[in-house]
């Protein structure tokens, strides 16, 4: 049984969306975080951090968005969300998948707390280049197929869409994604 660690309105909100297109039966615990607000870490969750998301799959813990929605894709491939080891199209999956943790956080975190340089700058404009580009060929990153590398990039849009240029490309991408039932559903279950 799959149990994830989850706090409302935060990061883990991504993974019930992509637990619910996957169809995959989970409890979710909701635990408190560290927000800029306030808060406290959670004794019950078990992410060595304090954050979340928190996955545990049969005694295993899972930490970090882009190794749960690696993790969840390929135990799960009755509603595939994700290619498999030897489509084509796995090696840009397995890529969306590391940019969105590797490069877009931290250079969106750097230019939301006002410490960008250079460096950060010149890294935004590479990263808007190359996600507008994906999505122009689209719909979704990986062309016709909606996968979770789209639901790691969409979420950061949802929560603060200024985050991101003002190409139109962006606002129909995330028009599109809120028409999926599955994502109707986690953001219920995210408020409950």
């Amino acid at each position: 049984m799959l149990t994830l660690f989850h706090a409302p309105k935060s990061r883990s909100t991504r993974m019930i969306w992509l637990l619910e297109e996957l169809g995959a039966p989970c409890e979710i615990k909701v635990v408190d975080i560290v927000r800029p607000s306030g808060g406290a870490r959670d004794p019950a969750n078990p992410h060595p951090h304090g954050q979340v998301p928190a996955l545990v799959d049969d005694g295993v813990l899972i930490t970090e968005s882009a190794a749960i929605a690696l993790y969840l894709t390929d135990r799960f491939r009755e509603q595939p969300m994700g290619p498999a080891v030897g489509d084509p199209l796995r090696g840009p999956y397995l890529t969306w998948l590391a940019y969105y943790a590797g490069v877009l956080e931290p250079v969106i975190a750097a230019r939301w707390s006002g410490k960008a340089g250079e460096a950060e700058n010149a890294a935004y404009e590479i990263l808007d280049g190359q996600l507008k580009g994906a999505l122009e060929r689209g719909p979704w990153l990986l062309g016709d197929d909606f996968s979770a590398a789209d639901i790691m990039f969409i979420s950061l849009l949802q929560f603060a869409r200024q985050m991101l240029p003002p190409h139109a490309v962006y606002g129909d991408w995330l028009a599109r994604a809120q028409t999926r039932p599955a994502l109707a559903r986690a953001l219920l279950k995210d408020d409950a």
